[in-house]
């Protein structure tokens, strides 16, 4: 049985995602992860409003935050965590991403290479602050079959 560093995802969900890192590459995405007793049920994408230079930052606005919420009210599920890509990056939470995170919600990072979606991993914060700790992603049947590793620099 999954414990609670286990994400359950649909194809139709793990696609949503990679298509929305390359959809914004070379620049991050970012959106919310809708879900229910451990599984994801459906993805709010978000706009990626950072001053930093969206190529390798991404916010999340308080308002931003409330459409997520009343989203999730609607389809009767929970706002879960957050999903982000990491253009030509490994699927590995940087210090920025460590400094933004909430306890609690899950944070799935996929690598976007060259414009293409590989590595997909998924992180909790630990309850000390100090660092993520790395859950499991557990597809259905049909687990997505791109799973390169991501460019490293």
């Amino acid at each position: 049985m999954p414990d609670a560093r286990t994400l359950r995802l649909s194809k139709a969900i793990d696609d949503g995602i990679r298509r929305h890192g390359q959809e914004t590459y070379p620049h991050e995405c970012c959106g919310a992860l809708l879900g229910r007793g451990g599984e994801l049920v459906d993805l709010v994408p978000l706009p990626n409003t950072t001053e930093e230079g969206p190529r390798r930052r991404f916010l999340v606005r308080p308002s931003d935050y409330r459409v997520a919420e009343q989203q999730a009210a609607e389809r009767g599920a929970e706002l879960v965590g957050f999903y982000h890509s990491h253009p030509d990056h490994p699927a590995r939470p940087s210090q920025y991403d460590l400094d933004h995170a909430w306890p609690t919600f899950a944070y799935i990072i996929v690598a976007v290479a060259n414009g293409r979606a590989a590595e997909m991993t998924v992180w909790y914060l630990k309850d000390d602050r100090s660092t993520f700790e790395e859950g499991t992603l557990h597809h259905g049947e049909n687990p997505h079959p791109d799973t390169a590793a991501a460019v490293h620099r």
